[in-house]
């Protein structure tokens, strides 16, 4: 037996504790771990026995079949969470689900028990595993939620072994661990949380996993940066990872979003959109209208935009506020888009269009807390900057999008055709679309398609 010190920031390992990282510079984080010696490899005939094992799992990839074993797609019933998984949870599987303290994590999981139990499964056997609250407490919930099932079990355990035990009685189909951080095995010397500890209990549990053929969900702490708690190699054990964010993690709106940073059976790409309220988490079919919901009219600096979120187009507002300052360095702040993406934009539209912007503070924020990563958003972020300086509001029946170049080029964008449709279907009567995208899909009936080729133009049709 020897120890070792390892940064639960960094996971770097060294021989003799410090108080500071020399690798991420970071005070105080070294933990003292006991490292079991690994034993000798046998010789002889044991060897010849482990490589003869080892040659008869080899087997043809066409040979392997996933019928009937681990592959097995279980629907949770829960529409928008189905849709952020590609079609429910996979047997065999591990999924991490982070968020911010409040969010609706716990939840979650008593509402996928409700509705696996609702949609055919009644069967089908759920052990939910509780290492922050006692069985009372989570019953107390459950009440709330109306959950009613007879095969949802609990236990209140950290321990890795008494989990194991109960699996082996339960035989679960599902899995649910409330939360990674919590849990511990004994045989290593360090906290609960730990580098080594969360490492090592999730692989624990990426083995009983597969063994059980059932689907695991593992719930994660976040740090206050927003990224989940304990080591990076986390992520990379699991098949899932789904982020809960929006304006939902400050608790000043009722909605949710369920986004998949990860996803080994499925697209990354989706997300799911949820309102809370005390019946719990519930799905939001035209998340657009919801969006758009409370959305000022005619009032300068606010544009729709479409943004595509995997297969579903979603309509946001961006606002925008220009003010006139006396300091020397103007203020630029955004919420919902890369800063360094707005400072960008502004520069182009003082280059290019002859705004003259440098004595005034800029605003851009997308409404409801919803982040746009995608540079189809370029344009509308553009036209209302243009709107609030000149004090002109854009017409609130028409779209705008389009990414721009730093020539003041509108570039073309993916999927026009689906976001115009899903402007005509709420009820807008027109959009501004780079000239690229213009002839290329199919205009509805009673709508009309401006198309431009450089924000000069775009900004001559809206302001």
């Amino acid at each position: 037996m020897k120890t070792r010190f390892i940064c639960n920031i960094c996971e770097h390992e060294q021989a003799k504790w410090l108080g500071r990282c020399p690798s991420c510079g970071n005070y105080n984080t070294l933990e003292e771990i006991v490292v079991k010696q690994t034993p000798k490899k046998a010789g002889g005939l044991k060897a010849a026995a482990t490589v003869a094992e080892t040659a008869s799992k080899v087997q043809l990839l066409s040979d392997v079949s996933v019928s009937g074993e681990l592959g097995d797609r279980y629907v949770t019933g829960i529409k928008e969470l189905d849709r952020v998984l590609g079609g429910g949870s996979v047997g065999g599987s591990l999924m991490l689900l982070g968020g911010d303290p409040g969010i609706g994590k716990s939840t979650l999981l008593l509402q996928i028990c409700r509705q696996m139990a609702a949609v055919g499964n009644e069967g089908f056997p759920i052990l939910y595993v509780s290492g922050e609250e006692s069985a009372s407490q989570i019953k107390m919930r459950a009440e709330r939620l109306r959950v009613e099932t007879s095969s949802c079990y609990l236990l209140a355990e950290t321990d890795l072994d008494a989990i194991r035990d109960a699996v082996t009685t339960v035989k679960p189909k599902l899995l649910l661990i409330d939360s990674i951080q919590t849990m511990r095995l004994a045989e290593l010397n360090s906290l609960p949380g730990s580098v080594t500890q969360v490492r090592e209990c999730a692989a624990f549990f990426t083995y009983l996993a597969k063994q059980q053929n059932m689907a695991v969900v593992l719930v994660g702490h976040v740090t206050k940066e927003g990224s989940l708690a304990g080591p990076r190699v986390l992520e990379h054990m699991v098949d899932t990872v789904l982020y809960f964010e929006g304006e939902g993690a400050t608790k000043n709106s009722s909605y949710r979003l369920i986004r998949a940073v990860k996803n080994r059976f499925g697209s990354t790409h989706e997300i799911g959109v949820f309102e809370m309220d005390e019946n719990g988490l519930t799905g939001i079919d035209d998340p657009s209208a919801y969006m758009l919901e409370g959305r000022p009219l005619d009032v300068p600096g606010s544009v729709v935009i479409c943004s595509m979120e995997g297969s579903r187009a979603l309509l946001t507002e961006v606002q925008a506020l220009v003010s006139h300052t006396t300091f020397g360095t103007p203020r630029r702040t955004s919420t919902g888009v890369d800063y360094n993406r707005m400072v960008m934009l502004l520069a182009v539209l003082e280059k290019r269009a002859g705004y003259k912007l440098q004595n005034f503070d800029a605003y851009v924020n997308i409404a409801g807390g919803l982040r746009i990563d995608e540079p189809a958003a370029d344009a509308g972020i553009i036209a209302a900057l243009a709107s609030c300086y000149k004090e002109k509001p854009i017409n609130p029946k028409i779209m705008v999008m389009g990414e721009v170049g730093l020539a003041g080029e509108l570039r073309a964008i993916g999927q026009p055709e689906r976001r115009v449709q899903e402007a005509a279907r709420h009820g807008f009567k027109g959009c501004i679309l780079p000239h690229a995208n213009k002839s290329k899909i199919r205009v509805p009936d009673g709508f009309k398609i401006y198309g431009a080729s450089h924000i000069g133009e775009m900004l001559g049709v809206l302001v």
